[in-house]
């Protein structure tokens, strides 16, 4: 019903930058919140930043003042763009998105992207 593609992830150095995409489509409604989540090996997923339709934001705090969550609400794409990189940021990183579709029968969604490897290291 509603995918997500993911874009941009791969090798930076310490301290570069990379941005993130990710694209909704399908039998979309609305989208209430778009998030980012990493996943690091042997390490559990976790949140790095969410944003809700308002507006509002939420970030991981070890992320705090060097990634920026946007979405543009007209092509239903979000973005993250991650400045001052470590090698702990290194990860698989995964779009989520949650909202209402336009099929009566399956009216809300909650769906993931395939995932994209950003890797940080010298």
């Amino acid at each position: 019903q509603v995918q997500l593609v993911e874009s941009g992830g791969g090798l930076v150095q310490p301290g570069g930058s990379l941005r993130l995409s990710c694209a909704a489509s399908g039998s979309i409604f609305s989208i209430n919140v778009m998030g980012w989540y990493r996943q690091a090996p042997g390490k559990q997923r976790e949140l790095v930043a969410a944003i809700f339709s308002g507006g509002k934001t939420n970030y991981l705090e070890s992320v705090q003042g060097r990634f920026t969550i946007s979405r543009d609400n007209a092509k239903n794409t979000m973005y993250l763009q991650m400045n001052s990189l470590k090698p702990e940021d290194t990860a698989v990183y995964y779009c989520n998105a949650a909202g209402r579709t336009t099929d009566w029968r399956r009216p809300g969604f909650s769906s993931w992207g395939q995932g994209t490897q950003v890797t940080v290291s010298s």
